[in-house]
Order: structure tokens, then sequence, then C-alpha cells
């Protein structure tokens, strides 16, 4: 039986692992993968949730995601600088999404750790 911390690795890194598929397999359509990468990190934090005891709305877990909005202008400065560039575009632009997804996930882990009774209301 898989451990609580074992569920949350999983939880994050197919997350991370999805949001780079798609950051890779869309990168010379500009923004065409920021609804689906958005998707895929509140679905995230909703599991991440839920795994620490804190069942939460996907519209407040796009809340607690839009405190993460500073770290999606590196992805956008990379896609907008080289992402156009089939392969080696393709290629950043899926690390990048993973990595974003990646600290999304490990900032939400540590909230929820921290924090396991709320979230329902405005995130500060």
């Amino acid at each position: 039986m898989a451990t609580h911390r074992h569920k949350v690795h999983g939880i994050i890194h197919t997350a991370a692992a999805s949001a780079a598929a798609v950051g890779g397999g869309l990168a010379q359509l500009p923004g065409s993968d920021a609804p689906i990468i958005v998707s895929i990190q509140t679905s995230m934090i909703v599991a991440l949730a839920a795994e620490h005891g804190t069942p939460i709305t996907k519209a407040a877990a796009a809340r607690f995601l839009l405190t993460f909005a500073a770290t999606a202008g590196g992805r956008g400065a990379s896609q907008l600088l080289i992402g156009w560039i089939p392969g080696w575009g393709n290629a950043i632009n899926a690390t990048t999404a993973a990595a974003v997804t990646e600290a999304v996930g490990w900032a939400a882990d540590s909230y929820f750790a921290d924090s396991p009774t709320h979230l329902e209301g405005p995130v500060s």
C-alpha cells in the first residue's frame, strides 16, 4: 500500500509529466497549452488537498493557483523567445511546464501540510 508521501509524489510527478507533454506538444502554438496546463495544475491541487484530508472545490484550487501566477511569466517568456523553434522549443517548453507544475505542486503540498483545515475562502 502506498504511503502518504508516495501518493503525494505520484500526484505531483504525474501532473508535471502531463504538463510537460502538453507544453512540448503544443510549443509552436503560443498560448494554446495554457488552459490545459492550468486545468492539470488545478486538478493536482484538488488531489493534493484531498490527500491531506482537506477537500476543496476547483474554484478554490484555481484561486490557490493564482498565487503562483508569477511562475507562469517564465513559461511565457521561454515560449515567446524560443518556443516556436521546432525541437528546441518543444524541449524547453516541456521542461518549463514540468518545472512550474512541480514547483506549484510542492508549494501546495507544503501549504496543505501546514494548514490542513481550510482553503474554501480566498487565499491570502
